[in-house]
């Protein structure tokens, strides 16, 4: 399993796999593929660097990438305002009334409340890109799309590549406009910040759009060496997993000592149909494990979401709370379609043989019915 993509990057297999844990990310390396570590939930720069130093000294000489948020355009970004002020009181009296229907516990005296992921916004997703570049990352993806030219021909300068996700044809020739090296063509199916065409539609569509300009990695709904081979068949040079990773044994957040968390518990028991597409997480359209919690959000006494970050900072504390409340029916977590088939706590390794040899396979089939 070696494409043009994989020789550049010097991995065994042209696997990206996307988490927010260090631990997953250099198990991915280490086996093969090619991590890339979620830095949205570092809020504190020297926290990401300690963590990138970890990286640096435990994937084993083997190369890894950072995925950063950049949105394009945010709310009072860079002025005085007070993003907090901007949040109706109707909204905040929404959340906390909900969390009481469904039982979730309050915080203890002693936790320290979350007022938001602050990586959504510019100077922190800055702040992410200068300490990465500080370390040896062997890609730079953003998940919101092209990062502004200076923070692209920042990461050339160093000789870093550089990925942003496509959720339909413009955005991805937008991107190779903006001088992104690798399209990440991700279809309705994904987790997380998602478009409205699906994956069997949409990764031929970018190929054959944007042509030998830049690599495409083929993302949503990839959870078996058969869709890996199917996305290369499709013109694909690899794929772009996150989804996947989130029932490894090596994810460790929010988990309890001794046992998986109840995220993990909640991800374990869904089907391929237990999702939803919402702007409830952060704003902006993406799919969650479909949950009590989610399903609030649905009924008609709802609020409209905010848009981003002020989503995120609304609902920033109830999912702090949500988590420690360790209940798995109620749960706030993004995830793919391809949950489906994640049904049991596995090492990354196992995974990634499993891949490899569910492609081996599929080639072969293919291969005899020629």
């Amino acid at each position: 399993m070696q494409t043009d993509l994989s020789k550049k990057f010097g991995i065994e297999y042209p696997i990206f796999g996307f988490t927010p844990s260090e631990h997953v990310a250099a198990a991915i390396s280490r086996a093969g593929g090619l991590g890339v570590l979620g830095c949205v939930r570092f809020n504190d720069p020297e926290e990401l660097d300690a963590v990138l130093t970890w990286m640096d000294e435990n994937t084993d000489g083997k190369p890894y990438g950072v995925d950063i948020v950049m949105p394009a355009k945010v709310p009072t970004e860079g002025t005085a305002v007070d993003l907090d002020s901007l949040i109706p009181a109707e909204h905040r009296a929404f959340v906390d009334r909900t969390l009481t229907e469904l039982g979730v516990p309050p915080l203890g005296d002693d936790a320290e409340h979350a007022t938001g992921v602050l990586g959504w916004l510019h100077s922190v997703a800055r702040s992410h890109v200068d300490v990465a570049l500080a370390h040896r990352p062997a890609l730079i993806a953003n998940a919101l799309g092209s990062p502004p030219k200076d923070v692209i021909d920042l990461a050339h300068e160093k000789g870093v590549p550089v990925a942003a996700l496509a959720g339909a044809v413009e955005h991805a020739r937008r991107h190779v406009e903006n001088g992104v090296d690798i399209v990440i063509a991700q279809g309705y199916e994904a987790g997380g910040h998602t478009g409205e065409v699906a994956s069997m539609v949409l990764w031929p569509e970018i190929v054959d759009a944007i042509g030998d300009s830049a690599a495409v990695l083929a993302a949503g709904g990839v959870g078996s060496g058969r869709q890996v081979a199917a996305a290369l068949a499709l013109g694909a040079s690899g794929v772009w997993m996150g989804s996947y990773w989130l029932t490894t044994a090596e994810y460790k957040l929010g988990s309890a000592a001794g046992g998986p968390s109840s995220i993990q518990r909640a991800l374990l028991g869904a089907s391929s149909s237990d999702t939803v597409r919402s702007r409830i997480y952060s704003g902006k359209p993406a799919r969650l494990l479909k949950t009590k919690w989610t399903e609030a959000w649905s009924k008609p006494d709802a609020p409209s979401p905010l848009p981003m970050p002020l989503q995120n900072i609304l609902v920033s504390e109830a999912h702090q709370r949500i988590s420690a409340g360790n209940d798995p029916e109620v749960v706030a977590m993004p995830v793919g379609q391809i949950v489906g088939r994640m049904n049991e706590i596995r090492p990354v390794a196992e995974i990634m043989a499993e891949l490899v040899d569910g492609y081996d396979k599929a080639v072969e089939k293919l291969n005899r019915a020629r």
